[in-house]
Formats: structure tokens, sequence, C-alpha cells
């Protein structure tokens, strides 16, 4: 799995888990939808930190809460 697939698939689980749209995240992350729209599609694998803090401000949790998933901790290093 890289980066890109399990940064996209843990905001749809946590869009879930707050039962919120990416719409809805959008607008309380203040990030554009666009550019929700972008990583959750999979077109920008490589979503920025600030931009991930944004949409943890959404979900109201952490960085590290939003990194701290088996899927993080298990990822291989990505050679490109």
């Amino acid at each position: 799995m890289t980066v890109g697939i399990a940064v996209k698939e843990r905001i749809f689980q946590l869009c879930e888990e707050h039962n919120l749209s990416i719409n809805k995240l959008s607008t309380i992350s203040g990030v554009p939808q666009s550019t929700v729209n972008n990583i959750t599609s999979g077109r920008n694998n490589s979503a920025t930190v600030s931009t991930i803090k944004k949409l943890c401000d959404g979900f109201e949790i952490t960085l590290g809460e939003f990194f701290s998933t088996p899927e993080f901790d298990n990822l291989e290093q990505e050679i490109v």
C-alpha cells in the first residue's frame, strides 16, 4: 500500500466514523472540495502535512491520531 492510498482510506474511514460527507469535511476543515476530491479519488497522491492537519482539525483529531493506524505502521518504503 502506498502513502497516498493509506491517506485516502483513512479519510474515508474518519468520514464514516464522524458521519461526514466529503463536502461537509471540506467545509468544516477549510480545505477546498477540489483538493479533498483529488486526494480521495487518487489524483493527488502527495497531500501535504498542512492539508492533512486542516482535515484533522475538521475531524477534531490530532495528526498523531490520523496516522496512528496499522495501515501507516506497515507502509513499505516507496522508491520513486
